[in-house]
């Protein structure tokens, strides 16, 4: 797994599918995904035409009810095209998850994968990472960047987290947005992946691809994240955070698009915005659908792609 013409997602192996003649498959003969079958069966059912086809006029009236119903209903089709969708950020408990997640700002989450390694080696709990000497911490994530500032929450949020949590990670949003560092995203990030509280995390993706999908005209992550709450149930929140990330990151990107190759592409209203050609838009998926490493030094078990390489690796 792992390989481009292993993992297709729903559009492209409908084109392919259809220059063989065989259904469920692609031109390099491999079988369909699970994903790409359901995202199929969604365009089927959406008469498969794009949303380019669709006036902006049509867009712009669609109704709240209607809307919901959309996005909805593109949750379940990206459910079944990244059935492994899993936070990119390795860790092993609540704290290191915290870490990482502040490091992340600024940098991907790769980057911050072949950081922590060392880092936590050298301050693996709270009480470690408060007594540690900043000059020295700063040489550890320095690639990272804003490696100052960085280290001046790192330090500090261990700090609170040793003075008036015990050293350990809280486990409620209100204690954990007042620590050094940590917002509104950083504090869903752990509650959702750490603690198994629903949360939505709204980051530049997140933000990106709701507003092309007209479920919110809001650019302030917090009023994103409260429009987005009354569109779907509690339940799913977390998981429709890294649904989304993941189609961002992998076929929706912020530049060039591969509308072409993408599963929802009848349920966009940004559809056409870019490349609609399917076999220029397969080269354009990264990751795991482009036949690419992920960000993941670790990922979990089921992921079908290859981990990334770590720091100085390649």
């Amino acid at each position: 797994m792992g390989e481009q013409g292993s993992i297709r997602t729903g559009r492209a192996v409908r084109t392919g599918a259809a220059k063989s003649g065989k259904p469920g498959s692609d031109t390099s003969g491999a079988a369909a995904p699970k994903g790409g079958t359901a995202a199929s069966k969604g365009r089927a059912k959406a008469g498969a035409v794009p949303g380019a086809a669709r006036t902006a006029a049509g867009w712009k009236s669609e109704s709240r009810l209607a809307m919901v119903r959309r996005a909805r209903r593109i949750n379940r089709e990206l459910a079944e095209v990244y059935p492994y969708a899993h936070p990119e950020l390795d860790f092993r408990n609540p704290f290191e998850l915290l870490v990482a997640t502040v490091l992340s700002a600024q940098t991907t989450d790769l980057r911050v994968n072949q950081t922590t390694p060392a880092l936590f080696a050298a301050y693996p709990t709270p009480e470690d990472m408060a007594a540690a000497v900043p000059e020295e911490m700063e040489e550890l994530i320095r690639p990272t960047g804003f490696f100052r500032a960085k280290t001046k929450s790192l330090i500090g949020l261990s700090t609170a987290l040793r003075d008036n949590f015990g050293g350990e990670v809280p486990g409620r949003l209100d204690d954990l947005v007042t620590l050094p560092g940590v917002g509104r995203k950083t504090a869903n990030v752990v509650l959702g992946n750490a603690f198994g509280v629903p949360g939505i995390t709204v980051d530049t993706h997140f933000g990106r691809l709701v507003r092309r999908w007209r479920w919110t005209e809001q650019e302030d992550p917090e009023k994103v994240e409260a429009e987005i709450a009354t569109i779907f149930p509690k339940s799913e929140w977390t998981m429709l955070s890294h649904r989304v990330v993941f189609h961002g990151r992998r076929i929706c990107h912020a530049r060039k698009p591969a509308c072409g190759a993408c599963p929802i592409a009848p349920l966009c209203p940004a559809y056409g915005e870019g490349e609609t050609d399917p076999e220029k838009a397969q080269k354009l998926l990264k990751y795991e659908m482009g036949g690419q490493p992920g960000q993941r030094l670790s990922p979990p078990a089921d992921y079908p792609g290859k981990p990334a390489p770590p720091l100085g690796a390649g």
